[in-house]
């Protein structure tokens, strides 16, 4: 079960694409679109940063930060990032630390295999550092429409 809706986010520092690093902290006072994903290049996982990508414009004018999480490496994340031109930073979570911290690393089954794996996953938290929304087991499609809805939504009643 994801983490509940009005908690504080758990704190992460990692490293990201282009040798960066990101923290919690260090986006203290925006909003911020955490999304947790697989793997990177991979159809659903490449749809949904093309999406975030493309709507770039729109979320910053709502002040938010969109940072992807997932267990691939920085290389990875850096290929990742130059074939797609992606516009926002990928954290490289391969100790599963962070997964972990938000409760998206779970056991998942395909072809009847059981295995442990990223459920697509992401986390709307406010600029003071609180979860304000949760989206479990994203469907690629529409997603970012929903999370620039939420946005407007919690802004005007904020």
């Amino acid at each position: 079960m994801a983490l509940a809706e009005g908690s504080k986010a758990p704190s992460f520092k990692a490293s990201t694409d282009g040798a960066g690093s990101v923290s919690l902290a260090s986006l203290k006072g925006s909003w911020v679109v955490l999304y947790f994903y697989p793997k990177d290049s991979t159809s659903g996982c490449t749809a949904e940063a093309c999406d975030f990508r493309d709507s770039m414009s729109r979320l910053t004018k709502l002040g938010a930060a969109v940072v992807g999480v997932s267990p691939d490496s920085v290389k990875s994340h850096d290929s990742f990032k130059i074939k797609y031109e992606l516009n926002f930073p990928l954290l490289a979570d391969t100790e599963k630390q962070i997964c972990q911290d938000y409760d998206v690393w779970k056991e998942k089954s395909m072809y009847g295999k059981k295995y442990m794996g990223v459920e697509r996953t992401t986390y709307i938290i406010d600029p003071k550092g609180k979860i304000v929304r949760v989206y479990e087991k994203v469907k690629v499609p529409g997603h970012v429409d929903s999370v620039l809805a939420t946005l407007k939504e919690l802004q005007g009643s904020s």
